[in-house]
């Protein structure tokens, strides 16, 4: 799911700062040494969030240059009541991993500025993929994490997943009107607004197909998936059944959709009655 890897960016001369430095590996972290040796002193390590693919370098990377680590929060942060309570009943998994020892050394606020040497980057909270997801406005354009992908649609997994979240976090990615995105994995996005657009269509026309299904009679995610997602490969429904299950939940706190005996991946599912 994350493509050709992880896109680590290093921003500024002289004074510099790293966004998402990557996963655990030593190859990596001699290939961002040499990127460094290049390019300055490395004063700042920015996270767009905390998965496994994204995060785990930065504490290594923060012990041998002395930058802190600057991000949204832990893994827990950002989460609503809603995907709280999901965690306490053990409704996790399904997700691309999670890095649960990560912490920042300076959480950062919706809109804060962050100085680099002559330069400011923007943190925008955009939590839906993640909770804790951040965005980087710098210059004009955007370093995007995984909230907006141009080669792939973005998994959203409950409870560090979350649908309403995200469609919303799109809209304001949207507003923003970045004039480029620099995403968490494959190449730049040079027409951020039709593309944002191409992502909540998509997101659209799965939550209908819902709803058709569920106009049928009721359904488990299994079921979902197999007339939804049929054209998908066997490795890939997983991710599929996480999706469907985000659709789902915010379908349930919108009052569209009842889930029995209570919201779970194992429940059935069905239409509310409108009155």
């Amino acid at each position: 799911m994350t493509g050709e890897g992880t896109n680590t960016y290093i921003i500024g001369t002289g004074d510099v700062c790293i966004i998402d430095p990557g996963p655990e590996s030593d190859a990596h972290f001699q290939a961002l040494l040499n990127a460094l040796a290049q390019r300055g002193r490395l004063r700042k390590i920015l996270v767009t969030h905390s998965h496994l693919d994204h995060s785990p370098l930065a504490r290594r990377l923060a012990r041998h240059s002395g930058a802190p680590i600057l991000a949204y929060g832990n893994s827990s942060a950002g989460r609503t009541d809603r995907m709280n309570g999901l965690a306490d009943s053990g409704q996790a998994g399904g997700g691309e991993g999670v890095d649960h020892s990560f912490h920042a050394d300076r959480t950062l606020k919706d809109n804060e500025s962050i100085r680099l040497g002559a330069d400011v980057l923007r943190a925008i909270w955009t939590p839906g993929h993640f909770g804790n997801h951040l965005c980087f406005e710098w210059r004009g354009a955007v370093f995007s994490g995984d909230h907006v992908m141009g080669w792939s649609s973005t998994l959203v997994s409950p409870p560090d997943g979350d649908m309403g979240a995200y469609m919303r976090s799109l809209d304001r990615l949207k507003a923003e009107a970045p004039r480029r995105l620099y995403p968490g994995h494959g190449a730049p996005v040079d027409a951020p607004r039709d593309r944002i657009v191409e992502l909540r269509q998509h997101r659209q026309m799965r939550e209908d197909a819902i709803l058709t299904q569920l106009l049928i009679g009721p359904r488990t995610i299994a079921q979902l998936v197999a007339q939804i997602y049929c054209d998908t490969p066997p490795s890939l429904q997983p991710a599929a059944s996480r999706n469907i299950f985000a659709h789902l939940i915010d379908l349930e706190e919108r009052g569209v959709v009842k889930s029995s005996p209570e919201m779970s991946p194992g429940a059935i599912f069905s239409r509310c009655e409108r009155e």
